[in-house]
C-alpha cells in the first residue's frame, strides 16, 4: 500500500504546480527557443532566418530564437553536428518545430520527441496546406505517433490563402510591400501567441524524478564529447536553472 501512496504523490504532480514555481516572484523577460525545422534548401534557410527574426521583433524580444543553421560547426561529423543540435535544443526553454511536407522531416521529428523527454513546452508549426499523415479528418496531417504530446501547442496556416490574401492587400494599397514578408509577420504572430499559451500548462515531469531523468537525458544519446561525469553534471546544472525559472 505504501508504494501505491508513492506513485500516486509522484503523479500528482502532473496536473499540479510544484509548490516551489509559487515562489517565482517575476518569470524570465525573455526566453530562448530552439528552431527546428528542414534546412537544406536556400527557401527553407531563408525562411527560418525570417521567422525568427519577425519573432524576436514582434515580440520586443521575448522570444529569441536558437537557429541550428546558426551554430558554429567546428567539427563535421555527422555524430558531431547531431550532438551539437541536441546540446542547443536542451538549452533553450521552448522549442518550435515545423512540421511542414507529406512526410516530416525526419531530424525535426527525432529533436522534438527528444524534447519532449526534457519537458521542453513546445509549439509545433504546419504552413504546409497538403494533407497528409494517417489520421484523415479528425487529426493532424502527419503520422498520429506525431501528435497528442503533453505541453505542445499547435498552429496551422494554409501558406498559400495567407499568401494571396497578402497580395491582394499589396495591391489593393498601391504601394511597394512584400506580401511574403506581411505573411511571415501573421505566422510569427501566431507563434508567438502559442509561446504565451504553452508557458501557461505546468511541467508535466513530476519533481521526484527530473534530476533523474536529466541525468539520463546526459548519457543516453551517447555525447562524443565530455565525459560522462561532465555531461551528467552540466545536465543536472540545466535541471536546476529550468527548475528556478519556472520550465520544470
Amino acid at each position: 500500500m505504501s508504494g501505491q501512496r508513492d506513485v500516486s504523490m509522484v503523479l500528482e504532480t502532473h496536473t499540479t504546480i510544484d509548490p516551489s514555481q509559487k515562489d517565482i516572484s517575476e518569470p524570465p523577460k525573455s526566453y530562448t527557443y530552439y528552431h527546428a525545422g528542414p534546412l537544406f534548401t536556400m527557401a527553407e534557410l531563408h525562411t527560418n532566418t525570417l521567422l525568427s527574426q519577425a519573432i524576436q521583433r514582434k515580440s520586443s524580444g521575448k522570444f529569441i530564437g536558437i537557429l541550428p543553421q546558426d551554430l558554429e560547426q567546428r567539427d563535421q561529423s555527422p555524430h558531431a553536428i547531431r550532438d551539437e543540435d541536441l546540446r542547443a535544443l536542451l538549452s533553450c526553454d521552448l522549442g518550435l518545430f515545423t512540421f511542414d511536407g507529406a512526410e516530416l522531416d525526419a531530424g525535426t521529428v527525432v529533436e522534438y520527441m527528444f524534447s519532449k523527454m526534457a519537458d521542453i513546452p513546445a509549439v509545433v508549426l504546419r504552413s504546409d496546406f497538403r494533407g497528409s499523415g494517417d489520421q484523415g479528418s479528425i487529426g493532424d496531417a502527419w503520422n498520429l505517433m506525431s501528435s497528442n504530446w503533453p505541453r505542445t501547442v499547435g498552429v496551422s496556416v494554409n501558406s498559400l490563402v495567407e499568401y494571396k490574401s497578402a497580395l491582394a492587400k499589396t495591391l489593393s494599397r498601391l504601394e511597394v510591400t512584400n506580401p511574403g514578408d506581411l505573411v511571415i509577420d501573421q505566422v510569427a504572430q501566431k507563434v508567438i501567441d502559442g509561446f504565451e499559451k504553452v508557458l501557461q500548462e505546468p511541467p508535466r515531469m513530476p519533481k521526484e524524478l527530473r534530476e533523474s531523468v536529466y541525468q539520463w537525458l546526459a548519457l543516453m544519446p551517447g555525447f562524443r564529447d565530455g565525459s560522462n561525469q561532465q555531461n551528467v553534471e552540466i545536465l543536472l546544472k540545466l535541471c536546476g536553472q529550468k527548475q528556478a525559472s519556472g520550465l520544470l
